[in-house]
């Protein structure tokens, strides 16, 4: 049962303005982790075009408009100003490597692994020898030469 705005208990008809619903409640759930908008090159230029163009009024009208604040404005404007669309297109986080040191990486990673099996078989080698009953002389041997 709706109950109207004014709370006098009376009942709220489903068509009448003081009827809420509830498709009119919005949602009350909030995503577990927010996400960073990011934004392309040509529209940060786009964007600080036109607020260039505009003035005060339409300046605030922009910035209500696509969500962005000054601070934003500013930093896209210093970033077009340094060296342009190769700042503004810079993505975050950590540079990759290029092909050629992770090969290079990977091929010493591979000699390093060659080179401790071959340390490990000549210290085996050597220890079989020392083991081997045929390297072991006998007194009986000796006396017969």
């Amino acid at each position: 049962m709706l109950v109207d705005e004014v709370g006098r208990g009376e009942p709220a008809t489903a068509g009448s303005p003081l009827s809420v619903g509830r498709a009119d409640v919005p949602d009350p759930q909030v995503p577990e982790r927010a996400s960073r908008r990011t934004y392309t090159a040509q529209y940060k230029l786009d964007v600080l075009a036109e607020y260039d163009r505009l003035d005060k009024n339409g300046k605030g009208a922009l910035m209500r408009r696509e969500g962005l604040y000054s601070s934003l404005l500013t930093e896209w404007r210093r970033q077009r100003d340094r060296g342009a669309l190769q700042a503004l297109s810079a993505s975050r986080g950590p540079k990759p490597a290029d092909p050629a040191s992770r090969r290079t990486a990977g091929l010493e990673a591979e000699l390093a692994t060659a080179r401790s099996v071959i340390r490990i078989q000549g210290e085996l080698s050597a220890l079989l020898a020392k083991l081997s009953p045929s390297s072991v002389v006998s007194p009986e041997s000796e006396q017969q030469r």
